[in-house]
């Protein structure tokens, strides 16, 4: 383990929850009765907002759109990998206008979007480490999606399954905690038993000595969190994950998005992160 950890700047793209809503249900998160505090959620938000400046990264926004309330979940949006953008086709119809708005983003900021032909939901299913571009399925992304990741990036798209529904997406059970750039050794943070046991088996031949979260951490959301390499912004809730992160040489930095829990997303949810 390094005696110092170091942080490396990102850039990312979010949207402002003005219109954020529990109005349909498509993950056991969501209740359709559950009421929402918009102002609170939008005072989380900045706070995220706040953290990820004060530690030196550059955030950039998306308008959010009236009657898109998920549409503060940018990471579903793209993956986005050395400045070439593959987007978004939702399982959901009512989360399918949100890739129009994402995709015109991209393309007004001079980027190339691939558009998929199969159902991908971004940043939500696919994660790049070292190598790799790991690829999660079962309930959102098909493994028909991965196969157009790999042909687009060039990039071994390794597929996981997924099993458990409150881990509907990979983001919810699994987070990078350094992507192997400048020479560090890439590595991850997860919850088995979100995986099926061959995906858990090649999580464990992959990343020998990855973080394991507790499913009590899982579910305070403490893997959908964010590493620039040193420091872990994280859900407050999961303190034995950011005590065992602290122990491995990270930085958590607590950011509660408590309000936006109501509808299955935190803070990775909310991040985009443009690689170029």
């Amino acid at each position: 383990m390094p005696s110092s950890r170091v942080s490396r700047p990102k850039h990312f793209l979010v949207c402002e929850p003005r219109h954020f809503a529990v109005e349909y249900t498509i993950n056991p998160w969501m209740h359709e009765d559950t009421q929402v505090d918009v102002d609170l959620a939008r005072g989380q938000w900045a706070e995220l907002i706040r953290a990820y400046r004060a530690h030196g990264h550059t955030v950039d926004s998306v308008e959010p759109v009236a009657g898109l309330p998920d549409m503060v979940f940018a990471a579903n949006s793209a993956l986005v990998v050395e400045g070439r953008v593959f987007g978004s086709l939702f399982h959901a119809p009512q989360r399918r206008p949100e890739s129009t708005a994402y995709e015109t983003w991209f393309k007004n900021a001079g980027f190339d979007v691939q558009h998929p032909e199969s159902v991908c939901e971004g940043e939500g299913d696919l994660v790049p480490v070292g190598p790799y571009i790991l690829a999660g399925t079962g309930f959102r992304t098909t493994p028909e999606a991965h196969h157009e990741v790999q042909e687009f990036f060039g990039v071994p798209t390794i597929g996981l399954q997924l099993v458990d529904p409150y881990f509907y997406h990979m983001d919810t059970a699994l987070f990078v905690l350094d992507d192997g750039g400048d020479g560090a050794e890439a590595n991850i943070a997860y919850y088995p038993e979100a995986f099926s046991p061959g995906s858990r088996e090649v999580l464990q031949r992959l990343f020998p000595d990855a973080v394991i979260a507790t499913r009590q951490d899982a579910m305070a959301f403490g893997l959908n969190s964010v590493s620039d390499g040193r420091h872990v912004f994280i859900a407050p809730r999961a303190e034995a994950l950011a005590d065992q992160l602290t122990r491995h040489g990270y930085v958590p930095a607590p950011v509660d998005l408590s309000e936006l829990h109501k509808a299955g997303g935190g803070i990775k949810c909310c991040t985009q992160e443009i690689r170029s």
